[in-house]
This record gives structure tokens, C-alpha cells and sequence, in this order.
């Protein structure tokens, strides 16, 4: 047993701080909880943004105006009806 308490003595210091220290740096865990967080936002969104195209009806557009219609066929050259 002498013999374990002068071996202890040899080991550097910088090894017995290590050896000491098992946890994980608390910078690390921060930024894996935020990266983990933020990568499941973003494949929540696409998977959600694929399921919507998917089942969703495509939008409908506004109806024209009958005035905007007019104004069309004015600068395209054909004359409007009743006029």
C-alpha cells in the first residue's frame, strides 16, 4: 500500500485535474440543447410546410375586378364591350 500512496504523488498535476473533472463542459451542454432545439424547429417546419402542400387545396385567386378587366383589354387594343 506504501507503494500506491508514492505513485499518486508522481501522476502530474494536469492528469489529476482531468481525472477529477468527468463532467462535461457546461458551454457544451448549452449549446447542444439549443442546436437540438433549433434543428427540431426547422424539420417541424418542413415536415409540417410537405404535409400542408400535400393535403391542402391550392389557394384560389381573387376574382378581377370588372374596372382592371376593362383596363387590360384597353392596353391590349380590343375595345371593351358596349363601348
Amino acid at each position: 500500500m506504501a507503494d500506491d500512496f508514492e505513485f499518486a504523488d508522481k501522476v502530474p498535476p494536469s492528469f489529476d485535474r482531468v481525472a477529477s473533472n468527468q463532467g462535461l463542459n457546461p458551454g457544451l451542454i448549452v449549446l447542444l440543447v439549443v442546436g437540438g432545439l433549433l434543428l427540431t424547429f426547422l424539420v417541424g417546419n418542413f415536415v409540417l410546410y410537405t404535409y400542408a402542400q400535400k393535403t391542402l387545396p391550392p389557394r384560389k385567386k381573387k376574382p378581377v375586378s370588372k374596372k382592371k378587366m376593362k383596363k387590360e383589354r384597353l392596353k391590349q387594343g380590343v375595345s371593351a364591350p358596349g363601348e
